[in-house]
């Protein structure tokens, strides 16, 4: 079982391109939260990340509210903003502006993505693709919480193949406008995040915590790729803790160590995420659900759903099935 991958269909991961900019310097692009233009750029997804794909030339990338450090950012280089937070790319070190709402919205009668020239007539250019990943939030997504607010993914030194070489390509047979150009642009930036958490994986330190850096970890990797492939089956501390050669309190506290919750705990969230899941499929009765991710009653779940989520089965059920406004903003 790849247990990120398994995240990744779980948490329905969709993404979108949506400008394709030339900037010449000076220049400044401000981009609002993504909890602002949810509804407009990608209309029934729970949470969005944004990213910006820089083709050519260089730029600052920095958070909107400058709670990190700008980075600098070159031809080749991914930054990616996990939580959604407003951000900030521009020519010069600590550059600002206001954002343009008028400019998020889902076209009806144009391909995506708008191409922009943006910022002044100066010698220094830089192209950048700007884009959305889509994906749920709740019940539960443990990848998420184990990203930081700002991720920068460097080109390969040497020079290897790198999402940007594809999105080139992409680029270029988009502008003849050909069938089902949008549909490649979105599935290569779902191939870029999952690069980008690969390599962002391979960076993290060997004492660091957290979700991704347990996948790496043989022993707590090992007991993800088993909770995962078999959600359903009666797991307790002490069979996990057998299955990966650990004693019981070695487990425990490793586990909690890296993923920073029991394993009980991420099993029963794990659950619930699909249960979620499995409630917005027709024809599924909530007993059904419940019973499809382990457990043993309908009420068993009902609690365990209402204790986690804030509300029961039944109304989660009915707020995820309600219509969702996707007007462009104004």
């Amino acid at each position: 079982m790849d247990v990120l991958s398994d995240v990744l269909h779980a948490v329905r991961m969709t993404g979108a391109i949506y400008f394709d900019v030339d900037a010449g310097s000076p220049w400044v692009g401000e981009s609002p939260g993504t909890a602002r233009i949810a509804a407009a750029v990608m209309p029934g997804a729970e949470h969005i990340i944004s990213f910006h794909v820089v083709m050519a030339g260089s730029c600052w990338a920095a958070i909107g509210d400058g709670s990190l450090p700008p980075a600098r950012v070159n031809a080749g280089d991914v930054i990616v903003f996990p939580g959604g937070a407003p951000n900030v790319l521009s020519s010069e070190r600590g550059g600002r502006s206001e954002p343009n709402l008028a400019m998020y919205y889902r076209p009806i009668d144009q391909y995506l993505p708008f191409t922009l020239n943006h910022g002044g007539d100066g010698p220094e250019r830089t192209r950048f693709i700007c884009g959305y990943l889509g994906c749920d939030a709740r019940p539960f997504n443990p990848l998420l919480a184990a990203l930081p607010p700002m991720l920068c993914a460097r080109k390969p030194a040497d020079g290897s193949a790198w999402v940007t070489n594809l999105f080139q390509l992409a680029m270029a047979e988009g502008a003849s406008r050909r069938a089902g150009g949008e549909t490649i642009l979105a599935k290569l930036s779902e191939l870029m995040f999952v690069e980008v958490i690969r390599r962002h994986i391979e960076t993290l330190p060997e004492d660091s915590r957290g979700w991704l850096s347990g996948l790496r970890d043989p022993q707590i990797g090992q007991a993800l790729r088993l909770i995962h492939s078999r959600p359903a089956e009666e797991w307790t501390l002490d069979r996990l803790a057998r299955e990966v050669g650990l004693s019981r309190t070695t487990f425990a506290a490793r586990f909690a160590h890296y993923v920073e919750v029991s394993p009980m705990q991420y099993l029963a969230r794990w659950r619930l995420q699909l249960a979620g899941r499995l409630l917005e499929q027709p024809g599924i009765s909530i007993a059904q659900a419940g019973a499809e991710v382990g457990y043993e009653s309908e009420a068993a779940f009902n609690r365990a759903f209402k204790k986690f989520v804030g509300v029961p089965p039944g109304t989660w059920r009915k707020g995820r099935s309600s219509p969702v406004d996707g007007a462009p903003l104004a």
